[in-house]
């Protein structure tokens, strides 16, 4: 009982303090003109990343495509619930994954997206790492009548997940080539895996 009271507490801290998908995605846009980032660490590989994802950001609000179906399957939701998501404005897989997040929520007034960074919510993201990992983006699902965590997702798609490991389980960590094949992986899937979990999360 105290650890989820606790929870809900450390839940509710971060909602307070969090901001909608457009402001954070505004906030970027402010940090590259400052050449800065977010975090404590300012290097110049993680403002580079900043300055990567504010393109990302902006090339995704336009092109993202949400098929009919899905558009009705959302629209059926009737359970108020917020997504809470941890990130940061370098990390790569959320530049692909956020706006696929904002543009379902979008689809139903009873989902609420609130954006907090990780390294200023270390409580929070302690309770829902991967793998034992601070990985990002996080999504939490949180009911609003009740405050109860439904569930979460993250850091990527299923099936960017499982490349991942795949390569991981062959070649013992990820290389900068990897890494250039997973952004072309997120680029030819248009962010339909990340969609059909998100269908699967709210048991669509």
């Amino acid at each position: 009982m105290e650890s989820t009271t606790k929870l809900k507490r450390v839940i509710n801290e971060a909602l307070k303090k969090g901001v909608s998908y457009n402001e954070f995605v505004e906030r970027v846009k402010e940090l590259v003109a400052t050449k800065s980032t977010t975090g404590e660490a300012q290097t110049d590989a993680l403002i580079n990343y900043t300055l990567l994802n504010d393109r990302r950001f902006k090339r995704w609000n336009k092109t993202l495509k949400v098929g009919d179906d899905v558009k009705s399957k959302v629209e059926s939701y009737k359970k108020n619930i917020t997504w809470l998501i941890l990130t940061e404005s370098w990390c790569g897989d959320a530049a692909h994954v956020m706006p696929v997040m904002n543009k379902v929520a979008e689809l139903n007034d009873a989902i609420d997206i609130k954006v907090v960074l990780r390294d200023e919510n270390l409580e929070l993201m302690d309770a829902f790492l991967t793998n034992g990992n601070q990985s990002i983006p996080k999504l939490i699902m949180i009911d609003d009548a009740s405050g109860e965590v439904l569930n979460s997702y993250g850091p990527r798609p299923t099936e960017a997940t499982k490349l991942v490991s795949d390569y991981k389980d062959t070649h013992g960590k990820l290389t900068p080539e990897f890494k250039e094949d997973l952004q072309r992986w997120y680029n030819k899937n248009k962010g339909q895996n990340v969609i059909q979990d998100l269908l699967g999360l709210l048991n669509l």
